[in-house]
C-alpha cells in the first residue's frame, strides 16, 4: 500500500503545484509589470512547473510498476528548487491580491 499512498501523494503535490502556477500566470499577465518582466516570470513559471511534472511523472510511473527506487540527491535537489520558486511565486500571487 505504501507505493499507492506515494503515488497519490505526487498526484496531489502536481496538482497543487498546477494551481500555484495557474494563479501565478494570471497574476503576472494582470500585473502592471513592463511586459518583458512579465513574459520572463511566466515562461520561468511555465519552466518550473514542467521540471517538476517531469519528475513528479516518473516517480509515480516507478510506484506504478512496483519498484520504487529511492528519491536521488539530484532530483531531490530540483524538486526541492521547484518547491522553493513555486513557493515564492504563491507568494507574489497572495501579496498581489491585496
Amino acid at each position: 500500500m505504501q507505493p499507492e499512498r506515494t503515488r497519490l501523494a505526487w498526484r496531489r503535490t502536481t496538482l497543487s503545484c498546477t494551481v500555484v502556477v495557474a494563479l501565478a500566470v494570471r497574476r503576472l499577465t494582470q500585473s502592471a509589470a513592463p511586459g518583458a518582466v512579465a513574459a520572463g516570470a511566466v515562461a520561468l513559471t511555465g519552466v518550473v512547473w514542467l521540471v517538476f511534472g517531469l519528475v513528479a511523472h516518473r516517480r509515480m510511473r516507478e510506484m506504478a510498476e512496483r519498484r520504487p527506487v529511492v528519491l536521488g540527491v539530484r532530483g531531490a535537489g530540483v524538486v526541492g528548487l521547484c518547491t522553493v520558486v513555486l513557493a515564492v511565486l504563491g507568494g507574489v500571487v497572495l501579496v498581489g491580491e491585496e
